[in-house]
């Protein structure tokens, strides 16, 4: 027994708003590499050490930033996921969610990777409403994609 998905009208944008997430993580790895260099972090050392942040400022921007891009990268499968699910039955909106997320994400990062963590709280805020809507909306969107008996 085949089962055939039709996509719906507007679910164009759902893969859209997967190339700007990304181009969010591309930029991300662009940031910690210079703030790499910058703070004179040598590979492999994922993280400056306690010493070296207090030392040197450059080295807590750089563990600002390389958190940045971590914690996006802990919470891209559930944003792709939730989006591809709540996509299927609502795309434009699964869409929206997914850009304010990538949005949410960009301030996220400027304002972490100032050095000083709580300046990531605003963009911490509308990701994480984007990321809570679009993965409630896909266990909606999953139950009614559910197969009667």
């Amino acid at each position: 027994m085949s089962t055939q998905i039709i996509l719906p009208n507007g679910f164009g944008y759902v893969p859209a708003s997967f190339v700007s997430l990304g181009w969010l993580l591309v930029w991300q790895t662009i940031l910690v590499g210079r703030a790499r260099k910058r703070a004179g972090i040598t590979y492999p050392q994922l993280y400056a050490e306690v010493a070296e942040t207090k030392a040197n400022p450059a080295a807590m921007e750089f563990n600002c930033t390389q958190r940045a891009h971590q914690n996006t990268l802990e919470v891209a499968p559930i944003v792709t996921l939730s989006t591809l699910v709540f996509g299927l039955k609502c795309p434009h909106a699964a869409a929206l969610l997914c850009g304010g997320f990538v949005v949410g994400r960009v301030l996220y990062t400027l304002g972490y990777k100032t050095g000083n963590p709580n300046s990531r709280i605003p963009g911490a805020a509308i990701g994480n409403f984007s990321m809570i809507g679009l993965l409630g909306s896909a266990s909606y969107a999953a139950y009614l994609l559910w197969p009667s008996a």
